[in-house]
Protein backbone atom coordinates (compact mmCIF):
# COMPACT_ATOMS: atom_id res chain seq x y z
CA UNK A 1 0.00 0.00 0.00
CA UNK A 2 1.05 3.31 -0.44
CA UNK A 3 3.17 4.98 2.13
CA UNK A 4 2.76 8.42 2.96
CA UNK A 5 4.52 10.51 5.61
CA UNK A 6 5.04 14.08 6.52
CA UNK A 7 7.84 15.69 6.21
CA UNK A 8 10.31 15.87 8.19
CA UNK A 9 13.28 18.63 9.60
CA UNK A 10 15.65 17.27 7.73
CA UNK A 11 13.49 17.49 3.97
CA UNK A 12 12.74 20.87 4.99
CA UNK A 13 15.91 21.93 5.19
CA UNK A 14 17.13 20.22 1.88
CA UNK A 15 14.40 21.75 0.47
CA UNK A 16 15.25 24.95 1.19
CA UNK A 17 18.37 25.10 0.39
CA UNK A 18 17.71 24.28 -2.18
CA UNK A 19 14.94 27.11 -2.81
CA UNK A 20 17.43 29.51 -1.40
CA UNK A 21 20.26 28.33 -3.81
CA UNK A 22 18.01 28.85 -6.93
CA UNK A 23 17.08 32.14 -5.41
CA UNK A 24 20.45 33.35 -5.14
CA UNK A 25 21.19 32.09 -9.04
CA UNK A 26 18.15 34.00 -10.05
CA UNK A 27 19.52 37.13 -8.34
CA UNK A 28 23.24 36.29 -9.51
CA UNK A 29 25.32 38.92 -11.43
CA UNK A 30 23.65 39.52 -15.14
CA UNK A 31 25.53 41.44 -17.36
CA UNK A 32 23.56 42.25 -20.77
CA UNK A 33 25.29 43.80 -24.13
CA UNK A 34 23.69 44.34 -27.56
CA UNK A 35 26.87 44.12 -29.43
CA UNK A 36 30.54 43.37 -27.77
CA UNK A 37 32.62 44.01 -31.31
CA UNK A 38 32.70 47.53 -32.47
CA UNK A 39 34.02 49.48 -35.09
CA UNK A 40 35.01 53.60 -35.05
CA UNK A 41 36.86 55.82 -37.11
CA UNK A 42 40.04 57.91 -34.99
CA UNK A 43 38.31 60.95 -33.54
CA UNK A 44 34.86 59.30 -32.97
CA UNK A 45 33.30 58.48 -29.77
CA UNK A 46 32.42 54.92 -28.65
CA UNK A 47 29.49 53.88 -26.00
CA UNK A 48 30.04 50.41 -24.61
CA UNK A 49 26.60 49.29 -23.98
CA UNK A 50 25.66 47.32 -20.74
CA UNK A 51 23.13 46.37 -18.93
CA UNK A 52 23.74 45.05 -15.29
CA UNK A 53 21.36 43.14 -12.52
CA UNK A 54 22.76 41.78 -9.61
CA UNK A 55 22.41 41.74 -5.80
CA UNK A 56 22.51 45.09 -3.97
CA UNK A 57 24.42 48.08 -5.74
CA UNK A 58 27.33 46.52 -7.93
CA UNK A 59 31.04 47.57 -8.56
CA UNK A 60 31.94 48.36 -11.89
CA UNK A 61 35.46 48.03 -13.23
CA UNK A 62 36.41 48.58 -16.74
CA UNK A 63 40.13 47.52 -18.16
CA UNK A 64 41.52 48.10 -21.53
CA UNK A 65 43.91 45.25 -22.90
CA UNK A 66 46.28 45.24 -26.41
CA UNK A 67 48.68 42.89 -26.23
CA UNK A 68 50.88 42.73 -23.42
CA UNK A 69 49.33 45.92 -21.74
CA UNK A 70 46.65 46.25 -19.87
CA UNK A 71 45.19 49.53 -18.08
CA UNK A 72 42.51 50.32 -15.55
CA UNK A 73 40.36 52.77 -17.00
CA UNK A 74 38.09 53.35 -13.80
CA UNK A 75 36.05 51.76 -11.18
CA UNK A 76 32.63 53.26 -10.08
CA UNK A 77 30.04 52.18 -7.35
CA UNK A 78 26.65 54.14 -8.40
CA UNK A 79 25.94 56.36 -5.54
CA UNK A 80 29.21 55.85 -3.69
CA UNK A 81 32.03 56.78 -5.37
CA UNK A 82 33.84 57.12 -9.01
CA UNK A 83 37.31 56.88 -9.47
CA UNK A 84 38.73 57.24 -13.22
CA UNK A 85 42.05 56.84 -13.93
CA UNK A 86 44.10 59.98 -14.74
CA UNK A 87 44.86 58.75 -18.73
CA UNK A 88 41.04 58.81 -18.98
CA UNK A 89 39.77 61.08 -16.87
CA UNK A 90 38.92 63.53 -20.11
CA UNK A 91 37.54 61.13 -22.29
CA UNK A 92 35.84 58.52 -19.98
CA UNK A 93 31.90 59.23 -19.32
CA UNK A 94 30.37 56.05 -17.02
CA UNK A 95 26.83 55.32 -16.29
CA UNK A 96 24.81 53.88 -13.26
CA UNK A 97 23.70 50.73 -15.44
CA UNK A 98 27.62 50.05 -16.30
CA UNK A 99 27.92 51.53 -19.50
CA UNK A 100 30.60 53.53 -20.47
CA UNK A 101 31.38 56.06 -23.07
CA UNK A 102 35.02 56.99 -24.57
CA UNK A 103 35.96 59.85 -26.93
CA UNK A 104 38.35 61.03 -28.99
CA UNK A 105 39.72 57.84 -30.33
CA UNK A 106 42.94 57.27 -31.10
CA UNK A 107 44.56 54.40 -32.95
CA UNK A 108 46.15 53.41 -29.59
CA UNK A 109 42.64 52.53 -28.19
CA UNK A 110 42.03 50.02 -30.40
CA UNK A 111 41.91 46.58 -28.02
CA UNK A 112 39.85 44.54 -25.58
CA UNK A 113 37.67 45.93 -22.97
CA UNK A 114 36.43 44.08 -19.99
CA UNK A 115 33.87 45.13 -17.97
CA UNK A 116 34.01 43.55 -14.47
CA UNK A 117 30.87 44.04 -11.97
CA UNK A 118 31.58 42.98 -8.41
CA UNK A 119 28.14 42.25 -6.02
CA UNK A 120 27.80 43.15 -2.63
CA UNK A 121 28.37 38.97 -1.71
CA UNK A 122 31.32 39.49 -3.58
CA UNK A 123 30.90 37.65 -6.39
CA UNK A 124 32.10 39.01 -9.98
CA UNK A 125 31.12 38.64 -13.34
CA UNK A 126 33.22 39.64 -16.24
CA UNK A 127 32.27 40.37 -20.25
CA UNK A 128 34.00 41.57 -22.97
CA UNK A 129 33.87 44.22 -26.13
CA UNK A 130 36.17 44.34 -29.26
CA UNK A 131 36.90 47.79 -30.36
CA UNK A 132 38.46 48.06 -33.65
CA UNK A 133 39.88 51.84 -34.57
CA UNK A 134 40.36 52.85 -37.99
CA UNK A 135 42.39 55.76 -39.46
CA UNK A 136 40.17 58.08 -41.04
CA UNK A 137 40.97 58.38 -44.93
CA UNK A 138 38.79 61.72 -45.45
CA UNK A 139 41.53 64.09 -43.83
CA UNK A 140 44.23 62.23 -45.56
CA UNK A 141 42.18 63.04 -48.70
CA UNK A 142 41.57 66.88 -46.99
CA UNK A 143 45.32 67.16 -46.20
CA UNK A 144 46.33 66.35 -50.12
CA UNK A 145 43.18 68.64 -51.39
CA UNK A 146 44.65 71.47 -49.47
CA UNK A 147 48.24 71.20 -50.65
CA UNK A 148 47.06 71.12 -54.19
CA UNK A 149 45.24 74.27 -53.74
CA UNK A 150 48.29 75.72 -51.89
CA UNK A 151 50.55 74.78 -54.69
CA UNK A 152 48.26 76.22 -57.54
CA UNK A 153 48.09 79.26 -55.93
CA UNK A 154 51.66 79.35 -55.44
CA UNK A 155 51.80 78.53 -59.21
CA UNK A 156 49.46 81.18 -60.35
CA UNK A 157 51.32 83.74 -58.15
CA UNK A 158 54.89 82.73 -59.89
CA UNK A 159 53.16 83.16 -63.38
CA UNK A 160 52.06 86.29 -62.38
CA UNK A 161 55.12 87.36 -61.00
CA UNK A 162 56.65 85.88 -64.48
CA UNK A 163 54.33 87.78 -66.90
CA UNK A 164 55.02 91.20 -64.82
CA UNK A 165 58.66 90.66 -64.92
CA UNK A 166 57.89 90.07 -68.93
CA UNK A 167 56.23 93.17 -69.01
CA UNK A 168 58.94 95.15 -67.08
CA UNK A 169 61.63 93.97 -69.22
CA UNK A 170 59.62 94.65 -72.59
CA UNK A 171 59.31 98.38 -71.12
CA UNK A 172 62.66 98.80 -70.26
CA UNK A 173 64.34 97.48 -73.89
CA UNK A 174 61.70 100.03 -75.25
CA UNK A 175 62.92 102.85 -72.88
CA UNK A 176 66.66 102.08 -74.04
CA UNK A 177 65.84 102.52 -77.42
CA UNK A 178 64.93 105.29 -77.20
CA UNK A 179 67.32 106.55 -75.27
CA UNK A 180 70.13 105.44 -77.55
CA UNK A 181 68.51 107.24 -80.19
CA UNK A 182 69.14 110.61 -81.01
CA UNK A 183 67.20 113.83 -79.71
CA UNK A 184 67.15 115.41 -82.82
CA UNK A 185 65.84 114.10 -85.97
CA UNK A 186 66.49 116.92 -88.03
CA UNK A 187 70.01 116.96 -88.32
CA UNK A 188 69.20 113.68 -90.39
CA UNK A 189 66.95 115.05 -92.70
CA UNK A 190 68.93 118.42 -93.49
CA UNK A 191 71.94 115.47 -94.73
CA UNK A 192 69.11 113.79 -96.65
CA UNK A 193 68.02 117.23 -98.42
CA UNK A 194 71.06 118.32 -98.59
CA UNK A 195 72.15 115.51 -100.90
CA UNK A 196 68.86 115.29 -103.26
CA UNK A 197 69.44 118.90 -103.69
Amino acid sequence: MWNFRLWDVQDVAVFLSITFYLYHLAGAISIHSPQRSLTRSVQEDVFFSVDVTCIGIPTIQWTFMSGAVSRTIGTWKPGAYTNITVDYSSRVQHYNNGSMGLSDLQLQDAGYYVVTVTDTTGSSKDTGFVLKVNEVLYEDLQYLSVSALALACLAGLLMLTMWLLDKAYRKIIVWRRRKQMPENDATELQTLEQTAS
